[in-house]
């Protein structure tokens, strides 16, 4: 069974903030797939059900961000899924708006909420689709521009990239993650990055 998992933070007023688009694609791939992710599981809102015929599993912690590996950690042995089976759906800072990346493994990159599923798993080698939050200009402070509200303005490229991380994410459980990196890493206008 793949589970994909999805950070965020839970309550309300994350709810549209870029720091809860690991969240936002796994709504999306639950609505898309008809998965209720209601259950409550070692500390996160859980769903089964089948994406590309194949059995899944939808995950959103419910810890906070930084704790995110200590509900993925026991989720994970309960349900007897391997780190080979995972798939980590965050943003990420490190990229531009709209960016999307797909990597089989790989650093937390200073997101603290990679950093607590790479510390309780003890291992980075486990699938990711990044989500690139970066505005383009420079940010007095990145945790603020990460827990306010993406501005209206942006609601529908918001939309698309959500679509597009939970097309992504299909895309690795039916394909497999190298075609999946082909068809969706992308580089978005104006920054230059590899991490």
């Amino acid at each position: 069974m793949f589970l994909v998992a999805g950070l965020g933070n839970p309550g309300k007023e994350y709810a549209a903030t870029p720091h809860n688009l690991g969240f936002m694609v796994v709504d999306r791939l639950a609505e898309m797939h008809n998965i209720r992710v209601t259950r409550r599981d070692s500390k996160a809102l859980t769903g089964v059900g089948q994406i590309a015929g194949k059995d899944v599993m939808l995950a959103k912690p419910q810890t906070f961000m930084n704790l995110s590996g200590t509900s993925l950690k026991p989720l994970m042995e309960k349900h007897e899924i391997t780190v080979a089976d995972l798939i980590l759906v965050y943003d990420e800072l490190a990229l531009p708006w709209t960016g999307l990346r797909v990597k089989p493994r790989g650093s937390s990159a200073g997101h603290n909420g990679v950093e607590s599923v790479i510390g309780s798993l003890g291992t980075q080698d486990f699938t990711r689709v990044r989500l690139g939050v970066h505005p383009g200009h420079p940010l007095a402070s990145g945790m603020d521009y990460l827990l306010s509200p993406v501005k209206r303005s942006l609601k529908k490229e918001l939309e698309q990239l959500v679509a597009d991380g939970a097309d992504a994410v299909v895309s690795i459980i039916a394909e497999g993650v190298e075609k999946a990196m082909t068809k969706y890493n992308r580089r978005a206008q104006g920054l230059n990055e590899e991490a």
